[in-house]
């Protein structure tokens, strides 16, 4: 974008907006004068960032709202609070992921990766489809990855019970997204509301160091060969801010340009089969059963 669109009078939600592609993207777009409500698990350090990108930006509509999402009753606490403040969401950037290398299990008792990667991005989507219909036209965007090719669900799997390997828990996860994204669109055809999906890239964050031990040093020798955040996150932005996507949807972006996603993850069938096992497993009202 060779000039930054004037986002005043947008208000985004940007979730994993502490560290890595999901604080650049928020610093991005509060450049951008969007009113940026960031979302992190810790309350100390999500709002420091907030105060920190209101400080670089000169932006004072920089909000910061706290939840652990891979907690179902935190992403319902996270979408009642955002709904109490704003009644309009112009942009909803799904960013918060992790990778688990050891099986572990989220408050709710499912699997870490699928309930942090995929189900909180379905969930708090759905929860606050009302604000992005009253803001519309609206843009969801959710943050995939690369990973996702070669990737299959086992249906009869989805808690990574049998033999757990963590990258492929969490390549499954992001060919998760991309099913999501593509139903999602197809499901709100018609209602001003995009959804695309993106590969931000091999980025070098914190990503991957929680897992501590002997973990720590391997993502750290694998980020030797990354790319920084702020080039990470560009995809994002472009998605969250550029006239030239307005009304695309249903697609999957890399370098700021639209790609073809894996051939496994146009399974229209598929895809349909997920989502109504994520309505399962949020116990979604009926109302919110598009």
């Amino acid at each position: 974008m060779s000039q930054q669109p004037d986002l005043t009078g947008k208000t985004i939600l940007i979730t994993g907006a502490t560290d890595g592609i999901g604080r650049q993207t928020a610093h991005g777009l509060a450049a951008m004068h969007a009113r940026v409500v960031i979302c992190g698990r810790n309350p100390q350090k999500t709002e420091q960032t907030a105060l920190e990108i209101r400080r670089a930006t000169s932006n004072p509509d920089v909000e910061y709202l706290v939840a652990d999402l891979s907690a179902q009753s935190e992403v319902r606490r996270l979408a009642a609070e955002f709904r109490a403040r704003h009644d309009r969401l112009h942009v909803l950037v799904n960013n918060a992921g992790a990778i688990f290398m050891q099986r572990r299990l989220s408050a709710d008792g499912i699997e870490m990766t699928f309930a942090l990667n995929h189900l909180a991005y379905f969930l708090l989507t759905l929860l606050l489809l009302d604000s992005l219909e009253a803001a519309a036209p609206a843009r969801i965007i959710n943050v995939s990855s690369g990973a996702h090719f070669g990737a299959r669900i086992d249906f009869n799997d989805l808690q990574n019970e049998r033999a757990y390997n963590g990258m492929a828990a969490y390549s499954r996860s992001k060919l998760a997204n991309l099913y999501f994204t593509y139903e999602l669109a197809r499901r709100l055809e018609g209602r001003r509301i995009s959804v695309n999906a993106l590969h931000p890239g091999f980025v070098a964050t914190n990503f991957g160091k929680s897992n501590g031990g002997i973990y720590r040093p391997v993502f750290g020798l694998a980020h030797l060969g990354a790319i920084g955040p702020e080039e990470g996150a560009q995809t994002s932005l472009y998605l969250a801010s550029s006239p030239e996507v307005e009304g695309v949807t249903g697609k999957y972006f890399y370098r700021r340009r639209e790609q073809r996603s894996s051939d496994e993850s146009y399974d229209a069938a598929a895809a349909r089969r997920l989502w109504d096992a994520s309505l399962q497993l949020t116990g979604l009202p009926e109302m919110l059963r598009l």
